[in-house]
């Protein structure tokens, strides 16, 4: 039982209702608890890369400081009394609650968010979205068209830059980059099209017609989905507990 093997689309909904309920709660503790309640059970029930994670972390802990920091420094005066002096202004015990609050809630909502996106593979997930919240399949595999294209731009991109190059065109500086937008572009964005137009005549070749399909990879939903979700709704109940005493 892992959040690796968890139905992509009780995750999902499960983590959205909690951000979603994140978002009403304002006192710092509730955001605390979940964020280090969503480690711990990440810990338990999946196998990440916790370097990875860290690596993701780094621009959300800068923003948490940020926030901090600013609302600080630059929130409005509140009543109440003054905990300390930042920059000639007074910082009273209300501005500290909200700084705090702001920032440990940017945080929780990362964890989350990390939470569902490193455990969550995307084909299972749009597969997920097809079977139990009933999706298109023409928007499901338009979505993995889409995923597919991403490299073939690139690839494309490539050959337009090395035949600019045999034709003499410089493309040293990030000037001459700009001012040679509009000679990539419009190239580029004509094969897009080609390619999109075969694909969409390949996929109504294939039976994408929007009629009901049979499926050959079925995304139960079992016990563990259910129990895994508990868990994640027990933490924000403990915690919202916790941050109304």
């Amino acid at each position: 039982m892992t959040f690796h093997e968890m139905n992509p689309t009780i995750k999902f909904l499960t983590v959205t209702c909690l951000m979603f309920g994140l978002a009403f709660m304002y006192n710092p503790w509730t955001p605390l608890v979940v964020f280090f309640g969503t480690l711990v059970l990440q810990f338990i029930f999946s196998d990440v890369s916790w370097k990875r994670w860290g690596l993701f972390m780094i621009p959300f802990l800068l923003t948490a400081l940020g926030t901090l920091w600013t609302t600080l420094v630059f929130g409005r005066e509140a009543s109440g009394q003054v905990v300390f002096s930042l920059f000639g202004n007074d910082v009273t015990e209300e501005n500290v609650l909200l700084a705090a609050t702001l920032s440990l809630r940017v945080l929780a909502f990362t964890v989350l968010s990390l939470l569902f996106t490193l455990t969550t593979d995307p084909k299972r997930f749009v597969y997920s979205l097809m079977q139990q919240a009933r999706l298109s399949p023409n928007i499901a595999y338009s979505v993995f068209v889409g995923f597919r294209f991403f490299p073939i731009l690139k690839i494309e991109l490539m050959q337009l830059y090395e035949t600019h190059a045999l034709r003499g065109v410089r493309l040293d500086t990030r000037i001459d980059h700009v001012r040679h937008i509009p000679k990539l572009l419009i190239p580029l964005l004509a094969g897009a099209i080609r390619q999109a137009e075969r694909i969409a005549f390949s996929m109504e070749a294939r039976g994408f017609t929007g009629e009901h399909r049979s499926t050959y990879e079925v995304i139960p939903v079992t016990r563990n989905d259910f129990l895994l979700a508990s868990l994640l709704f027990t933490l924000f109940g403990v915690s919202v507990w916790i941050g109304v005493r």
